[in-house]
């Protein structure tokens, strides 16, 4: 009775005008909250449909970028038909006063330039010099290009490469891992079941109770960490290596291998074949964090293959894989990384790695794994104060080489129903920059390079960035290579005239 009592009292009326009082307020509450949402921490954002959203439709702003691609591939036409039919120089063909100049279009510096906190540009002179004065080292000068996933593969590195071993010599394609985080295209590595990695790159993996992590902010092991006992069985395992000349000829014409290594608690037998013959059979010495086992190659051998047995392993730093003199670039691609792990690694060990590399130029490519946590301008500058410290350890471990620090590409994420650039992109570009002017380092702005904000939605339109609007494709990586080297050698350029 009760029901049908208050039922008879309901008017649709009284439906409608709940209906409309409540789109209502929903429409009020769409207008009032930031398109960005409301975070409530650092870390937890209120997120609630637009007005524009939801009524009006909103193209997507797309950046004009055919001018820098055109640009692009123009220099790299420019840049092969150079290399083609450029000698490479010689200790007997070039001496320090005739130093050697390269090839590439100036118009690209207006949109490629390299930045410096001052006029003279000496962030960059260390290396400028030595790449001057190629045919006085007595052993290759290194560029150690350090990155997050835009890099892994040996993408950007590759190309720079490239040209600088056709323009300056050098062979083989540097210090690489026995587990790579990804596939290169220079390099096909294959291990037995018992490998591991463990890194500190990402956050210190907890395995290990030590820092002797080398210059690839990781180790790898064939076996795990353990306390042995007097009953303890060796244990065999196997690596094999195969180089493609997809990197180009001077790549794959590496002479001499170097196994670094240490913190084994007994000796390690090995062996290296070439091509299914033996070529050595020694042994590892146990302790130590900074060993070197060296190999002569026979030439022309593509395929090495380790194999180890030992009761214990040794923590492998890396395998280099190299020439005589000129210049090498090595590719540490760390997926996941921030850039700020510097200070858990071995000081002395690391400054060893740098030293005995002859290392004259470090680049830093990193950001883009910092960005998601990035809410506010104030969380994108202390981010610049947590790179700038590491940058000051690498100039306390490496002050004989120049600094590149590289800002991060143009990420879009999705607000409502479009991609955008990531609202904090800016202000973090900023800060890296200014960590590096702040430590008298050069900086190449990515993200101005590739076209500023939203470019990246273009750059996925024409097939050159990946489905995840944050990477670049392989043909993307080669675009971004040709500008950076372009605008590198430009500098370089400057710099030999002005001596």
């Amino acid at each position: 009775m009760l029901f049908a009592k208050l039922l008879s009292l309901h008017k649709p009326l009284h439906t409608l005008l709940f209906v409309a009082l409540t789109f209502l307020l929903l429409g009020v509450i769409s207008l009032i909250v930031p398109e960005n949402g409301i975070y409530i921490t650092d870390s937890f954002k209120l997120q609630y449909p637009t007005f524009a959203s939801l009524f009006l439709e909103k193209e997507e702003a797309k950046t004009d970028i055919s001018n820098i691609i055109a640009l692009a591939d123009a220099e790299d036409k420019a840049i092969e038909d150079n290399t083609d039919t450029n000698a490479v120089a010689t200790k007997d063909s070039l001496s320090p006063s005739v130093a050697k100049l390269v090839k590439v279009d100036t118009s690209l510096k207006l949109i490629t330039s390299i930045q410096y906190k001052n006029e003279s540009k000496t962030a960059m002179a260390n290396f400028f010099n030595a790449l001057a004065n190629i045919s006085n080292e007595e052993k290759s000068i290194r560029i150690l290009h350090y990155g997050d996933s835009q890099i892994e593969g040996d993408r950007i590195s590759d190309y720079l490469r490239l040209k600088l071993q056709g323009e300056f010599g050098g062979e083989g394609p540097g210090l690489i891992s026995f587990m790579p985080v990804a596939p290169s295209v220079v390099n096909k590595i294959s291990w037995s079941g018992t490998w591991d990695r463990y890194a500190v790159f990402a956050g210190k993996d907890k395995r290990v109770k030590h820092n002797n992590f080398g210059a690839l902010a990781h180790i790898t092991r064939f076996s795990p960490y353990a306390t042995l006992s007097d009953t303890a069985q060796a244990k065999a395992a196997w690596v094999k290596v195969v180089t493609s000349k997809n990197g180009g000829p001077k790549a794959a014409a590496y002479k001499k291998i170097k196994l670094f290594y240490g913190g084994a608690q007994t000796k390690t037998q090995v062996e290296l074949y070439e091509n299914g013959t033996l070529n050595a059979s020694d042994s590892l010495v146990a302790g130590g964090n900074f060993n070197i086992k060296e190999f002569n190659l026979n030439q022309g051998a593509l395929l090495q293959e380790f194999k180890f047995k030992g009761k214990d392993s040794p923590d492998f730093y890396g395998v280099s894989l190299e020439g005589g003199r000129g210049v090498m670039v090595d590719n540490f691609g760390l997926r996941g990384s921030s850039g700020t792990f510097f200070n858990q690694i071995n000081f002395g060990q690391l400054k060893q790695f740098y030293d005995h590399l002859n290392t004259k130029l470090i680049i830093l490519q990193f950001g883009g794994n910092a960005l998601p946590y990035i809410t506010t301008k104030e969380l994108a500058y202390n981010f610049g104060t947590y790179l700038r410290a590491q940058i000051q350890i690498i100039k306390k471990l490496a002050p004989q080489a120049s600094i590149l620090v590289i800002g991060p590409a143009d990420m879009s994420v999705k607000i409502g129903e479009n991609y955008e650039t990531h609202p904090q992109l800016e202000d973090l570009r900023d800060a890296i920059r200014k960590a590096a002017f702040d430590t008298d380092c050069a900086f190449f702005d990515m993200y101005s390079c590739m076209g500023g904000r939203n470019s990246m939605l273009t750059w996925v339109e024409q097939g050159i960035g990946a489905k995840d609007y944050i990477h670049f494709s392989s043909g993307g990586a080669r675009k971004i290579a040709v500008l950076l080297y372009s605008s590198l050698m430009s500098d370089y350029n400057g710099f030999v005239r002005n001596k």
